[in-house]
């Protein structure tokens, strides 16, 4: 048994995949930019005998422990790569014998940040979330960072921050990590507000005149004190009326890292986790940071 992560720092979870070494890779730039120590942790599942029924091996068996160690192995490699010869954070591993995702998201108490790698494809060419990666964006203690492994070319570091910003307080946490995150990576941010999840525009007797002072008086009321805080972070904001996710995933295009909150008012606003926020963390090309 490895060493456990220290708190506060950046968790990944790793597993061997593509998806996982992307995910390390991300993992690392994020606990060199914040100073912070970053823990590699794979789960390994029990191993279920056929006698007596449902009986699991006590503890784990030597070729979980070789096949375990290769992982973790190939996760310092990977992250030693991704960061060339740059200084690396203090690495610390950690392999546990249990169930993936409670494993994980427990372990998610003690972390600033959890990191995940997508899985991949499915068969119509959509990137997909895999289980263990939907059960931590819905679960974990800590924000979750989705990271995909496609073959499409890196994110811009210039490319702006994107954030979904709801006129409730369930987003302040999205906002602040938003512009931290634009200002440690010294690049712009943009904030995206869409009123409403209605695919049909107009509605009878709604004026989006009316509707879009209000969306504009929720922007300005939400980033003021953020703005302040952060001078050195230029804002672009921006309003629609459409689909939330439609317009997340658009704009996501153009940005380096798409920040959204898990929970609010509904619709956009509230970015609820099996609609708008699950919907960009599984189709966004870049990674996607889900704050809780």
């Amino acid at each position: 048994m490895a060493e456990s992560g220290k708190k506060h720092g950046v968790l990944v979870c790793v597993d061997g995949s593509a998806a996982s070494d992307a995910a390390v890779a991300w993992g690392a730039r994020e606990a060199v930019m914040r100073g912070m120590p970053i823990t590699l942790m794979h789960a390994v599942p029990p191993v279920v005998v056929g006698w007596p029924v449902g009986q699991l091996y006590a503890d784990m068996p030597e070729w979980q422990q070789d096949s375990a160690q290769h992982v973790i192995d190939q996760a310092r490699a990977a992250l030693a790569a991704s960061l060339g010869g740059a200084e690396p954070p203090e690495i610390r591993t950690r392999t546990v014998y249990s169930a993936i995702v409670p494993a994980l998201i427990e372990a998610s108490g003690d972390a600033w940040m959890l990191v995940a790698g997508s899985q991949g494809l499915g068969a119509l060419g959509r990137l997909l979330l895999g289980s263990v990666t939907t059960g931590l964006v819905h679960y974990a203690h800590c924000p979750v960072a989705v990271i995909h492994s496609g073959e499409g070319a890196a994110p811009d570091p210039g490319a702006p921050v994107l954030l979904g910003v709801d006129g409730s307080p369930a987003s302040e946490a999205a906002t602040a990590i938003a512009f931290d995150e634009a200002s440690r990576r010294k690049v712009g941010l943009v904030a995206l507000h869409v009123w409403s999840d209605v695919g049909v525009f107009p509605i009878l007797g709604m004026d989006w005149h009316d509707r879009e002072k209000e969306g504009q008086e929720i922007l300005a009321e939400r980033l003021a004190g953020w703005q302040e805080r952060y001078p050195d972070v230029h804002v672009e904001r921006k309003l629609f009326c459409d689909k939330p996710s439609e317009w997340l995933l658009k704009e996501s295009e153009h940005a380096q890292l798409v920040v959204v909150g898990s929970r609010g008012r509904g619709g956009f606003p509230g970015m609820l986790l099996g609609s708008v926020s699950s919907a960009v963390a599984q189709s966004a090309r870049v990674p996607v940071l889900v704050v809780r």
